[in-house]
């Protein structure tokens, strides 16, 4: 992969160079050869899940920064507080330039354009390509669409650089919902009876996270843009056949995590790492060894020997330490070492206490050791199983099912041994209660993992309102973002996000 990543790095430097003497678009300098062979189509397709990584930070912010896990106690110069406190301003809007997405979505749409005529050895490997493709499109859209609400619908390769003709308006929610379902039926369509991962391998889309994503994407139209039981049933037809693709729950919560665990069965896509081409975000969550280790773990161990050079600008809220204050959830100790400034007289802390707490490090990504160095190497996952598990629960509640049996798959893996069913098992409630069980299940299983804002939006403004301290009553609007004042100063048709005037 990473030969793949060098090569297309050189020819857009390539296309850059030109850029700067002559105004023609990328894509008709690449018309002349390079989308001629079915060697440059897979390094186009290679330089996709490139682009994917270097947005895959930009994503995590869009989907957690806002919610109620984070804001509590760093010790080092907190980051993004703005974003958890939803405290920024039109003249102060986060994610100027749609983020930068559109930028993939240009390179997506080269691909479909492009590709489809090329001759393949095998063309069975083009139409999965392409499945790929069209997949990774409705991933971005779909991303687009919940940050921003109404965004422009681009479909067509980045044919001129006359500002007047780069120019779009934004197209409605509805229709933009159209296209990314549209998207995805092209994706199955193209992968067809095809279940395979491409070349065995997780980092790339498959037909799998296809589904994953078709059912997360109909449960948000169907409870929040009018689609009703008619796309919820749609939701919970595609989550329910990826158990087939050899997807499955693994056992236990250490079998997840940890770089020699990246090909666990549990994964269905995983945006991948590797020293020396490029590191995870998640350093930015542990903390710099002065600091560290002079501190003691909940255990009452020290902290002297722990190798990190990392720096911690994100601290778990009090809300998250006390959800995941339970002995018995493998959870708590997966998910973060707490640190504490002493060691109680060697008893530790096994219950969270202040004013002793120190802080903590983010443990789930944390990479592997090599010497004297930490290495951010873990893949992280966009979707895996229990993801999966969680969403079905959330069609059948929608849809007036009784979604326990899900959620007890996922407790039933968290508390493994230490499971009691009269205490720990969920029993079928209320249509509010059974959401809460669910959206309090994946707050625990998914901190991190870039998931918990979408998932509180995608129950209910109610839900957000409800969660998130920051919010209040009547801010409903700031649910969608802003956009900046550049934009809409670079674009005369761009209108800004409704309440924002």
């Amino acid at each position: 992969m990473k030969k793949y990543i060098i090569i297309l790095t050189v020819v857009l430097g390539l296309f850059a160079c030109e850029s700067e003497l002559e105004l023609v678009a990328p894509s008709e300098l690449t018309v002349a050869g390079f989308w001629d062979t079915e060697e440059g189509a897979r390094t186009a397709h290679t330089g996709m899940f490139a682009d994917l990584r270097d947005a895959t930070g930009t994503l995590w912010l869009l989907g957690e920064i806002r919610s109620d896990v984070w804001g509590g106690r760093t010790y080092e110069s907190p980051a993004n507080v703005s974003l958890i406190e939803s405290s920024f301003t039109v003249s102060t809007a986060p994610f100027g330039g749609w983020a930068g997405l559109y930028t993939q979505i240009h390179r997506i749409n080269d691909f479909l354009i492009n590709v489809p005529g090329i001759d393949f050895v095998n063309e069975s490997d083009k139409d999965h390509l392409i499945g790929q493709a069209y997949g990774l499109r409705a991933l971005y859209y779909y991303a687009l669409l919940k940050a921003w609400g109404d965004v422009p619908i681009i479909l067509e390769p980045l044919a001129t650089v006359d500002p007047a003709g780069l120019s779009r308006e934004r197209s409605s929610q509805s229709d933009v919902m159209a296209q990314i379902k549209s998207d995805i039926e092209a994706s199955l369509n193209a992968f067809g009876s095809d279940n395979s991962f491409w070349a065995g391998n997780k980092n790339f889309w498959s037909k799998a996270a296809t589904l994953a994503l078709k059912g997360d994407v109909y449960i948000w139209s169907g409870n929040l843009m009018g689609g009703g039981n008619a796309d919820l049933t749609e939701a919970k037809t595609a989550l329910q056949q990826i158990a087939s693709f050899g997807i499955s729950l693994e056992p236990s919560i250490d079998n997840l995590w940890g770089v020699p665990n990246e090909g666990n069965s549990e994964f269905i896509f995983a945006v991948q790492y590797q020293r020396d081409e490029a590191s995870n975000i998640y350093n930015s969550f542990t903390g710099r060894s002065t600091e560290i280790n002079p501190q003691f773990n909940a255990a009452g161990e020290s902290m002297a020997d722990f190798i990190i050079a990392g720096a911690n600008r994100y601290g778990q809220s009090e809300k998250t330490i006390l959800l995941l204050d339970d002995n018995d959830d493998a959870r708590k100790d997966a998910t973060f070492i707490r640190l504490y400034t002493d060691d109680n007289g060697g008893a530790g802390y096994p219950t969270y206490s202040e004013p002793t707490y120190f802080g903590s490090i983010f443990k789930k990504f944390l990479g592997q050791v090599d010497g004297s160095e930490r290495i951010f190497e873990n893949d992280v996952p966009l979707y895996r199983y229990a993801d999966v598990l969680l969403l079905l629960a959330e069609a059948k509640n929608l849809l007036g099912e009784d979604p326990s049996s899900e959620i007890n798959q996922i407790r039933q893996r968290a508390y493994g041994e230490n499971y009691e069913p009269g205490t720990h098992a969920y029993v079928n409630g209320s249509q509010t209660d059974n959401a809460n069980a669910i959206l309090n299940e994946r707050y625990k299983e998914f901190i991190g993992e870039g998931k918990r804002w979408w998932d509180l939006r995608r129950a209910g403004d109610s839900f957000v309102i409800d969660n998130v301290s920051f919010l209040n009553s009547g801010d409903e609007y700031k649910l969608i973002l802003p956009i900046s004042e550049d934009m809409i100063g670079r674009n005369p048709l761009l209108d800004q996000t409704p309440g924002w005037q």
